[in-house]
C-alpha cells in the first residue's frame, strides 16, 4: 500500500479513489492474501490494521453491524459515556459508509475546581492498554459536534481532545490514516480519584476477521439511504 498516495488522495478528498483502495485491501483480507487479525477496541469499534510502517499506519475501523462472527450486531459494547481522549498521531479519516460524529472537547488546566484527571495510555503489543493517572487536573467542556457521512474526509490533529459517536447507531466504517508525532502521548480523561487500570484489546480469529472484512466490502458497495448522504 502506497501511504503517500493515500495521503494525497485524502487531501484532495478523492473519496472514490480511497474507497477503491479500501475495498482492494479488504478483499485481500477476505481471500487470505493479506494476513491480519481484526482487533476489538475498548472504545467500541473493530480495527483492521492494514499497514504499519514506522510512524505511519492505515486501518479500517468498523463501528456496529459486525458481531463476533461477522453477523449483524454491535462489535463491542460502546462505553455508556463516550470517552474523551486525544491521540499521539495525526488522524485523517474517510467515511466508507454510514455516519460518524466527532465532538471536539475544550480541555483547560484547572486546579481549583477540576472535572477530570488526565491519564496517559500506554499500549503494549500484547493488546493491553495501561491507563496511568498523571498529576494533570483539567476542566472539560463540550464543544462542537461534526458529523461526517459516506465519502467525506475529516482530520483530527494529534493532541486534540474529542469523543466519537454514532449519531443514529447505523453500521459505519472509516479508512483511517495515521502519522505519529514524536513526543506526543495518547491521553484519556477520567475521574479525579480513579486509580490506574487496564483495558484489553481482544483479537479476532481468521474466520471472524474474514467475515468482518466481507461485511464491510458488502456495505461499501450498497447504496446509502438518502438520510446518510451528504447535503447538496
Amino acid at each position: 500500500m502506497d501511504y503517500p498516495a493515500l495521503e494525497r488522495a485524502a487531501r484532495r478528498e478523492a473519496a472514490a479513489e480511497l474507497m477503491r483502495h479500501a475495498v482492494s485491501e479488504l478483499e485481500q483480507v477476505v481471500s487470505g492474501r493479506l494476513a491480519l487479525r481484526a482487533v476489538r477496541h475498548p472504545l467500541g469499534f473493530i480495527c483492521l490494521p492494514i499497514l504499519r510502517d514506522g510512524p505511519r499506519g492505515v486501518c479500517v475501523h468498523v463501528f456496529g453491524g459486525s458481531g463476533a462472527a461477522g453477523q449483524p450486531g454491535p462489535p463491542e459494547p460502546a462505553p455508556s459515556v463516550p470517552q474523551v481522549h486525544s491521540h499521539s498521531w495525526d488522524l485523517t479519516s474517510t467515511v466508507l459508509y454510514g455516519r460518524l460524529g466527532n465532538r471536539h472537547m475544550g480541555v483547560y488546566e484547572e486546579t481549583v475546581k477540576p472535572t477530570h484527571r488526565v491519564f496517559e495510555v500506554h499500549s503494549d503489543p500484547s493488546g493491553v492498554d495501561e491507563l496511568r493517572p498523571t498529576e494533570r487536573l483539567v476542566r472539560c467542556l463540550p464543544g462542537v459536534e461534526r458529523t461526517s457521512v459516506r465519502g467525506q474526509t475529516y482530520a483530527l490533529p494529534a493532541g486534540e481532545f474529542h469523543t466519537t459517536v454514532l449519531p443514529d447507531d447505523r453500521p459505519t466504517a472509516t479508512l483511517v490514516l495515521g502519522r505519529t508525532r514524536p513526543g506526543r502521548a495518547d491521553l484519556s480523561l477520567g475521574p479525579l480519584r480513579a486509580p490506574g487500570h487496564r483495558m484489553v484489546r481482544r483479537t479476532c480469529d481468521a474466520t471472524q476477521t474474514a467475515r468482518i472484512a466481507a461485511s464491510a466490502v458488502r456495505r461499501i458497495h450498497e447504496p446509502e439511504s438518502p438520510a446518510a448522504e451528504p447535503p447538496a
